[in-house]
């Protein structure tokens, strides 16, 4: 599983007609946001007490699929998940960074990201759900959970038509901060 499997359940065409930009624009956007919230994941089950919430999370997600259109997304579940994954203030500076890009100019993350993260949450919870029967890894010492975000992450690469390399996105988000 890689970051590609995220843009194949996310209604692109639809977002762009909602942020007033193009296919191409929201494809990238969709990308560096894709990739801002599995970073944060990974950062959060790094821990335990992360693991554990990112877990409880997940089970509200099983079974949940892509969207065919913006409306089939609850952005308010979705503004709820993106304030867990990067905490109140971090998810400010990083919609900011993030909306200020020249790679993403014009683009309202504090928008985008609602939309992704319950696709992204049921990414995840059904890609665990695969591996071992449900998205509970807690009987492989919390490193399962992990590992399938590291696996979208690293699978996600370097996109290969805009050259945007998300781990620097992610890293450059939050590798300074502390």
């Amino acid at each position: 599983m890689a970051l590609d499997d995220i843009l194949k359940q996310v209604p692109i065409d639809d977002i762009a007609k909602r942020l007033g930009v193009s296919h191409d624009e929201a494809k990238t956007a969709v990308e560096q946001g894709g990739a801002v919230l599995l970073g944060g994941l990974s950062k959060n089950a790094s821990t335990d007490e992360g693991s554990a919430a990112i877990q409880k999370a997940l089970k509200k997600h099983e079974g949940t699929t892509g969207a065919a259109s913006v409306d089939d997304i609850d952005q308010a579940d979705g503004d709820k998940i993106v304030s867990h994954i990067l905490g109140a203030e971090e998810k400010k500076k990083v919609t900011e960074k993030l909306t200020q890009s020249d790679k993403t100019a014009g683009i309202d993350f504090g928008k985008l990201l609602p939309i992704l993260a319950p696709i992204v949450m049921g990414l995840i919870a059904n890609a665990g759900k695969g591996k071992s029967g449900s998205a509970s890894t807690e009987s492989q010492g919390g490193g399962g959970i992990g590992d399938i975000i590291g696996g979208l992450l690293g699978g996600g690469g370097k996109s290969g038509d805009g050259g945007i390399d998300l781990g620097s996105i992610v890293g450059g988000l939050f590798g300074g901060k502390k």
